[in-house]
């Protein structure tokens, strides 16, 4: 077996099945076109503009919004604004990147759509998802930084509220920490030739970013390429050899996995998994990561995992070794633990929530709520 390309979970999906593609499209420069002059054409406008795009507006006449739009201008400075005051025709399609129209009645909205299909230009038809053929989802904005978030139409005040809760959880600053990433990204690539010192360089350059409240420093940039530069040595170890976490999955609940767990899977080279544990806490590991069962197999034979673990890690891999519940409650740990130790192979520990721990719990919340229940009526004081 190449210990370099152990199989799959072949029985849990990497991916589960989407509504929609999220794609993030660069526009600038490219011209666009917009049918109509509501409030809602303004909208779409704007935001194409902000990408860099060339819009063209479609309109005879422009709602106070959209006439303040054209006023302000875009904010992106590529992104333009141009009114012309008339309806569209199926002139307009050609070489368009984009076309959004907001027309009515339902008989416009189809020649409209119809004449972008027949023009290859892709096509959104405000409020008429039938005559979409891409849509926009709700965003947060820290762009380098853009997140999107789509419910597919079903609940669009459900989307609304998902990208309030982000705008909380992420800081202000992260538009300034991304585009110092944006800035160095090419020095870096030039320093670190391998992919694993690039992977390992962004990853302490993340650790900065969420440990601190306040942009970067100016200095920080020579600071960090100076980092880069150490880690190219040849007489660095730093990746001589790779590394185990033993991680617990705790229960099998992915929202009752620890942030640090979380973390654990998400820069994972290759996870070492139990058979019990869920395909949703297998979900939350990078698509990259290389996924490989190590109890019980079909056949009731099991896969060693000490020797597998050392020799991953020997060849410069992240390992993963997820476990049920917590790890130190498990027997085969220490012995783990011991064969990592001889072999000299630097590990860790993640604990988790030991799966007796959560039935104690439930009978505990289970006998009190019963308890609660048997407890005759307070008599009722009066002043």
């Amino acid at each position: 077996m190449d210990v370099l390309q152990p199989r799959r979970n072949d029985g849990s999906a990497r991916l589960e099945a989407l509504a929609k593609l999220p794609v993030f499209w660069a526009l600038e420069g490219k011209r666009v076109v917009v049918a109509g002059g509501s409030d809602a054409a303004a909208w779409k406008a704007e935001l194409l503009a902000a990408c860099g795009a060339q819009v063209q507006i479609y309109a005879q006449t422009l709602s106070e919004t959209f006439e303040a739009l054209l006023a302000r201008g875009a904010a992106h400075p590529q992104g333009t604004l141009t009114h012309l005051p008339r309806g569209w025709d199926a002139t307009i399609m050609s070489g368009a990147a984009v076309a959004i129209g907001d027309c009515e009645p339902m008989e416009e909205a189809q020649r409209f759509f119809d004449a972008a299909r027949g023009a290859g230009v892709p096509v959104n038809l405000i409020d008429k998802p039938m005559l979409c053929q891409f849509q926009f989802g709700s965003i947060v904005n820290r762009s380098p930084v853009v997140i999107a978030i789509s419910t597919d139409g079903a609940a669009p005040v459900l989307a609304q509220a998902i990208r309030q809760r982000i705008e909380t959880l992420l800081p202000r600053t992260l538009k300034a920490w991304a585009e110092l990433a944006q800035s160095l990204r090419a020095s870096v690539n030039q320093r670190l030739q391998t992919a694993s010192l690039r992977r390992l360089f962004w990853e302490r350059f993340v650790d900065r970013v969420f440990a601190s409240s306040d942009k970067p420093a100016r200095e920080l940039g020579e600071l960090l390429l100076q980092d880069a530069d150490e880690l190219a040595k040849p007489s660095s170890l730093t990746l001589t050899n790779g590394r185990v976490t033993l991680v617990g999955a705790g229960p099998g609940d992915a929202e009752l996995l620890t942030l640090k767990a979380v973390r654990a899977l998400q820069t994972a080279d290759i996870i070492l998994f139990d058979d019990l544990v869920s395909p949703d806490i297998l979900e939350l590991a990078r698509r990259e990561a290389q996924r490989m069962p190590v109890a019980s197999r079909a056949d009731g034979k099991r896969t060693d995992a000490d020797d597998l673990m050392i020799r991953l890690a020997r060849n410069g891999k992240r390992v993963v070794r997820l476990k049920m519940g917590d790890p130190m409650s498990c027997g085969r740990t220490g012995a783990e633990i011991q064969c990592l130790e001889r072999a000299h192979v630097p590990f860790d520990i993640i604990p988790g929530i030991p799966a007796a721990g959560i039935k104690v719990a439930r009978r505990s919340v289970s006998a009190a709520t019963s308890n609660a229940r048997r407890m005759p009526d307070l008599p009722q004081l009066h002043a």
